[in-house]
């Protein structure tokens, strides 16, 4: 068992800033394995058990694709350039994208279904999704980067999406995190320039009791201090949520001043808590804080909104 404690934002606020690690870069061996698992585990009595249980598979083959896939590596010039402009090290909206997140997105499609995860229904979405042109792909890729929701579809999407968190993914694994500039922007992933699913509290050894907001593409973690909007940066109005009788663990973190909320886990509460996996099965809490008058700062990589029609 696990024995911390976790700092307040006071004393967080208080300590030397430069003794805080502010990078953690993602684990290319266990990333996708580990969701896989946590997946499977929230899977049980969940609403939604089935789509889990799909993305699980997902990540199955995520892990195996990246065990074997090394992304083409950006310029030294480049990585100067975002440096000097305290822009994203390896930005997502860039036109330069790796043409080889197509072969894995075919290639992920392939091990979806020879693990027999997928339903007729939903095998005739991925025959449709392999006849898209190179362009249509790409095309495709872009409104998923961009969160253009009306620009794809919520069936295609998450698979797309799958595919390119191995690049990205890969990119990052490689990177080192002294490499990584400030961001002008606060909120967004330093690397790649995405938006965070949601925010964990670490414990153990240099990260204990820090939060850490965690990038939907790429997987990499940068800190915030807590008790504050990772969406406005504003520390006014914050408040805790969670569903009575449901998981210590997991907090829908709100605020007042932009009238969002991103969800929050805690470690200490739960060591085996996952980000991703995490916020992907508590489609509950979701529905109570919209309820409540609350908007998501940002969708679930692999669970994409559908887009109400103008008609």
């Amino acid at each position: 068992m696990v024995q911390s404690k976790l700092l307040p934002a006071s004393e967080i606020e208080s300590l030397d800033h430069s003794a805080i690690p502010r990078i953690r870069l993602p684990e290319r061996a266990t990333t996708f394995a580990e969701r896989a698992a946590r997946m499977r585990k929230l899977a049980d009595s969940n609403p939604i058990g089935g789509y889990i249980r799909l993305m699980a598979s997902v990540a199955d083959a995520q892990h195996h694709l990246q065990a074997t896939f090394e992304s083409r590596q950006p310029s030294n010039d480049a990585l100067a350039q975002a440096q000097q402009h305290s822009m994203p090290l390896l930005s997502s909206l860039s036109a330069d994208r790796d043409p080889a997140w197509r072969d894995i997105l075919y290639r992920l499609l392939d091990k979806i279904e020879a693990g027999g995860a997928v339903t007729p229904a939903l095998g005739k979405v991925l025959d449709k999704l392999r006849l898209n042109t190179p362009t249509e792909l790409d095309a495709q890729a872009d409104a998923v980067l961009a969160q253009r929701y009306n620009e794809i579809s919520p069936a295609t999407a998450p698979f797309i999406m799958a595919a390119l968190q191995v690049v990205w993914t890969d990119l990052a694994s490689r990177l080192d995190p002294r490499d990584i500039p400030y961001l002008d922007t606060p909120g967004v992933c330093p690397v790649c320039g995405s938006l965070p699913v949601a925010s964990i509290v670490r414990v153990g050894g240099q990260y204990q009791g820090y939060r850490f907001l965690q990038c939907g593409l790429c997987t990499t973690e940068w800190h915030m201090v807590r008790v504050k909007c990772s969406n406005c940066d504003s520390t006014k109005g914050i408040a805790y949520h969670g569903i009575d009788g449901g998981s210590e663990a997991l907090k829908a973190e709100s605020c007042d001043e932009c009238h969002t909320y991103r969800k929050i886990g805690y470690q200490e509460k739960d060591y085996e808590f996952e980000p991703l996996a995490d916020d992907l099965a508590s489609l509950t809490l979701d529905l109570l804080m919209n309820e409540a008058g609350y908007q998501r700062s940002s969708a679930n990589p692999l669970l994409w909104p559908e887009v109400p029609s103008d008609g």
